[in-house]
């Protein structure tokens, strides 16, 4: 079995007693034998087995070997912690037993290391407090004017059959060009929305390694260009003082010290930034959409709502834009939106590493154990939601909410690590269907019903075939 060295510890890392770097240690199939579970085939294990329907993977290993499974994928061993009380053990992480940065390492450590949510214990609050001024009303309040005017702009042009993903996905890279980084729709937003489409890419490649002509390779270049342009970026915003885009916010936040933060750490914090925001809003605005195509129902009361906020469309029957102050208004909206969440979460899963020994499930897990949690399954079962599979946003009343265990819905993730932009995703959603729902019926072909790409982030593989019908 392997012998797990005590690491040194700084007031930043993991408890007493925890493994060695998820670099320099795996967890053999011996330290787990305990467990039951899967190795799969030799060599590659069950990767490409969960890759072809991780739900339906997931699903059949609960049903053989119950709510603690090991599996063997990507390269070493994990364990599956599933139910609402495995999601709070986690997220909560009250005795601070898991990793995020060693949880996600592995996958994310070459094109996105030391963003947020590769950070653990002091390190990550100190910076997640500094970080959060980004996200103060003022600079949000600036954010939705800059949502408003993008937005309408784009979907003016709408009008009539549509691939809803690849266009949501085009338009949410300009937004965040613009709202994140203070840049002109143009040539250069481009070029730095190809590297992180590259970059996202290359985060789940079968391929580990930068080699010749591979997606990690097309990833590793990007980030690479993306640092250069960054740096220089921080150092000019730094010196001729900043604007009110979340970068110029980053590049002059100051931790509780007072000091700057370093500027590779701010780059790196924009990087991490950039892909949690667009591939996930991307994915979930998808998602809400093709939900109201096909619940017209769901669909008209939401513009009814949006209505009586917003006045309705301007005497040349242009939408109104969504006020700031106005976004707590759209209750409706904001239901649909979470119960859109629950049914397609834009991160299905969730990986960390245990830093020491801990008992869950009637099974004793080593310290150098990777373990995650399935959201997915999570918001899908029936130990929590009635009927699961049917849209249904009154799950989401508050009565319904504080009837539920708080960590069935974790969309967002939990505990120390939850999302910090989960405010400008609801922000840029209600703008998006204010501006929608304003001008358009949205409509879906009878039965309509696409097949999604299930992982790392769910899309649908037609593209999503949308009608957008003027009012």
């Amino acid at each position: 079995m392997a012998t797990l060295a005590e690491a040194p510890q700084s007031p930043d890392t993991a408890p007493a007693n925890a493994p060695r770097h998820w670099s320099e240690l795996r967890l053999t199939e011996a330290d787990l034998a305990h467990i039951p579970g899967e190795a799969g085939w030799p060599v590659v294990g069950n990767t490409f087995t969960m890759l072809a329907n991780p739900h339906a993977f997931a699903e059949r290993m609960i049903k053989t070997h119950g709510k603690v499974y090991r599996n063997r994928a990507f390269g070493g061993w994990q364990i599956a912690l599933i139910g609402a009380e495995a999601n709070e053990l986690l997220l909560f992480n009250k005795d601070k037993i898991f990793s995020s940065e060693q949880g996600w390492g592995p996958v994310l450590d070459q094109l996105f290391p030391r963003g947020l949510m590769l950070m653990d214990f002091d390190h990550h609050r100190i910076d997640r407090r500094a970080l959060s001024i980004a996200f103060k009303p003022e600079p949000m309040r600036h954010y939705s004017g800059a949502l408003n005017r993008g937005i309408a702009r784009e979907v003016a042009s709408w009008a009539g059959p549509k691939e809803f993903y690849p266009a949501i996905k085009k338009l949410t890279l300009d937004l965040a060009a613009d709202s994140f980084i203070g840049l002109p729709w143009g040539p250069e937003a481009d070029k730095i929305n190809e590297a992180f489409v590259d970059m996202v890419q290359a985060s789940v490649a079968p391929v580990r390694k930068p080699l010749p002509f591979t997606k990690m390779k097309k990833g590793v270049d990007g980030r690479a260009f993306l640092v250069d342009y960054f740096t220089k970026e921080t150092l000019r915003r730094r010196k001729e003082g900043g604007g009110q885009d979340m970068f110029s916010q980053f590049a002059t936040a100051t931790r509780e010290d007072g000091s700057l933060l370093p500027v590779d750490e701010v780059v790196d914090h924009m990087n991490f930034l950039m892909m949690a925001a667009h591939d996930t809003i991307t994915s979930s605005a998808t998602s809400l959409i093709y939900h109201l195509a096909t619940n017209p129902v769901w669909q008209e009361k939401l513009r009814e709502e949006i209505m009586a906020v917003t006045g309705g469309p301007d005497g040349d029957g242009n939408p109104r834009p969504l006020d700031y102050d106005d976004l707590t208004k759209l209750d409706l909206t904001e239901m649909a939106f979470k119960e859109s969440l629950r049914m397609i979460p834009p991160v299905p899963s969730m990986p960390r590493r245990a830093l020491r020994e801990f008992e869950y499930g009637g099974y004793r897990i080593p310290a150098g154990a990777m373990v995650g949690i399935n959201i997915y399954w999570t918001h899908h079962s029936e130990e929590y939601w009635e009927n699961p599979f049917t849209f249904d946003p009154l799950r989401f009343t508050p009565e319904q909410v504080k009837a539920r265990h708080k960590y069935a819905w974790v969309p967002f993730g939990g505990g120390a690590h939850m999302c910090l932009g989960l405010h400008f995703a609801y922000m840029q959603v209600k703008i998006l269907l204010a501006q929608l729902l304003q001008r358009y019926r949205i409509e879906a072909a009878t039965g309509y019903n696409p097949e999604w790409q299930d992982w790392p982030i769910p899309q649908p593989k037609d593209g999503l075939k949308v009608t957008f019908t003027p009012l």
